[in-house]
């Protein structure tokens, strides 16, 4: 079971590596380079830089949103329940 906690572990961090060198290449560097540049071809629409953080970022607040939603919905159920019980 260590092993693959480990494994898992590097392969988390060699991606978040990745994706980070990745979008500061494309956000960073490519401005710089000429329109002609071969390395413009590796990379999205340069408004993309911007659109896919946010969309990303709402549907992570949208997701933490829902389940804190879920967890108080449900406490408030539990709560229900014993004070019927109690009554």
């Amino acid at each position: 079971m260590p092993l693959t906690d480990k494994l898992v572990g590097g392969l988390m961090l060699v991606t978040s590596i990745t994706v980070f060198t990745y979008y500061t290449v494309w956000t960073l560097f490519t401005p710089f380079l000429p329109p002609s540049s071969p390395l413009h071809s590796l990379f999205p629409a340069r408004e993309w830089a911007v659109r896919i953080p946010a969309i990303l970022m709402l549907s992570g607040l949208t997701a933490i949103g829902a389940f804190v939603g879920l967890i108080m919905v449900k406490s408030a159920r539990k709560k229900a329940k014993v004070k019927a019980k109690a009554a």
